[in-house]
């Protein structure tokens, strides 16, 4: 791989009336391939009002958004696709849908999962954690899956989070896309956090 990776965003686990504004500027001083809706409540109607409002924003610039789990809610909201934590559902959803809306699948450390979603239609996979982050059973996803991947499989992988500038330049020349969310939407200015995170990448 040659190309830098492209970022592709997370929103954080609540959102406020606030981060539209938030959003709205990081779009403008960023190039963003893909957002991700991905919330930390079921309530339905604020999965509802965080996806109307993020999706008129992503939108306005391009950017495809796509909401974890909830597929029952791509096409009735106009969403762009779904990022499952469960790979085991992509075989089916995309026989559903067919072809157009987008499917990722979250893989966590497994080659084997990522192959059989990939088999099963994803557009792309992600593993992670990337990075040892002391938390849950200790376990992450070493480079050489991504070092692995890159070279052996054509489908496009993201890196998970929580990422670090360190790791992000470990992982530069053997991901597609980083997914970056609370270590942009965490700091006093998400812009200038972002510049500084994808220096690493380049």
């Amino acid at each position: 791989m040659t190309d830098a990776p492209q970022l592709y965003l997370v929103t954080p686990p609540e959102i406020g009336a606030e981060f539209p504004d938030r959003l709205s500027a990081v779009l403008d001083a960023h190039e963003i391939a893909c957002l991700r809706l991905d919330l930390a409540t079921r309530d339905e109607d604020r999965v509802l009002r965080a996806a109307d409002l993020c999706r008129e924003v992503a939108h306005r610039f391009d950017v495809p958004l796509v909401v974890t789990d909830h597929a029952a809610l791509v096409q009735r909201l106009g969403l762009d696709g779904v990022h499952l934590s469960d790979p085991r559902l992509v075989g089916k959803l995309r026989r559903d849908w067919g072809p157009d809306p987008i499917i990722g699948a979250f893989c966590g450390t497994s080659r084997h999962d990522g192959m059989n979603a990939g088999e099963a239609g994803a557009d792309y996979v992600s593993f992670g954690p990337a990075e040892d982050t002391g938390l849950g059973d200790g376990s992450h996803a070493p480079l050489e899956l991504f070092a692995w991947w890159s070279e052996m499989i054509e489908l496009p992988v993201v890196a998970e989070g929580p990422l670090t500038v360190e790791g992000l330049a470990r992982l530069a020349p053997v991901v597609d896309f980083v997914a970056l969310g609370e270590e942009v939407w965490g700091a006093d200015d998400p812009v200038a956090r972002l510049k500084e995170l994808s220096a690493a990448l380049t």
